[in-house]
């Protein structure tokens, strides 16, 4: 899931303003490749908003980097309901605080601001996406965990064997909420348990 690299050049300062941000959570894997998915999505959903998706996609997790590692693990993964744990809350929070100085330092508008802080501020604990551009970074943001990097990286969070993990994952595919991203979901879990040998493992 490679994009084309002029996707990446476009942000090059955002991603170099945010690149210390990334250093939490394993988000320096989990963003770019989120990133990659994003790109994806948004070639065969062209009514979307590619910079307020990509630019949202890159600092959605950023927030992470505020809140203590054990704590994200525990409370963040490892509890009752963890996507609306007051931890899942803070994150958005953290990363609308950070989103902004990023945005605001490598010169972006007022308003395409104003629309990306709005998808990463509920991108996790909302129930319901608010828009189509908020669909797309909610996918993406889900997709990378059905490949094998995903997998190996997720499993530890959630405290499961990667066996376990994609069983959970099989459940999951209606949590997408395009119609791509759950044939993108089904095809790469596919893929996942036969490069793992999860049908063994």
């Amino acid at each position: 899931m490679i994009p084309d690299p002029a996707e990446f050049t476009r942000y090059d300062s955002v991603w170099r303003r945010a690149e210390p941000f990334m250093r939490a959570r394993k988000n320096d894997i989990h963003i770019p490749l989120s990133f990659g998915w994003a790109a994806r999505l948004l070639d065969v959903y062209p009514d979307a908003d590619r910079d307020i998706c990509l630019l949202a996609i890159l600092l959605h997790d950023i927030g992470w980097y505020s809140i203590d590692l054990e704590r994200i693990v525990n409370e963040g993964f490892r509890s009752d309901n963890p996507l609306q744990s007051d931890v899942r809350f803070l994150h958005e929070l953290e990363g609308v605080r950070l989103g902004t100085d990023v945005l605001c330092d490598t010169g972006w508008s007022d308003d395409v601001i104003s629309s990306v802080c709005e998808i990463i501020d509920g991108h996790d604990t909302r129930p319901h996406p608010k828009s189509l551009n908020d669909r797309i970074v909610r996918d993406a943001d889900k997709l990378w965990r059905f490949d094998v990097t995903g997998i190996t990286v997720a499993s530890d969070w959630f405290g499961m064997t990667p066996h376990a993990y994609a069983d959970k994952l099989a459940g999951e595919f209606d949590k997408l909420e395009t119609d791509y991203g759950r044939a993108w979901a089904r095809d790469a879990l596919e893929k996942s348990i036969k490069s793992l040998f999860l049908h063994v493992l």
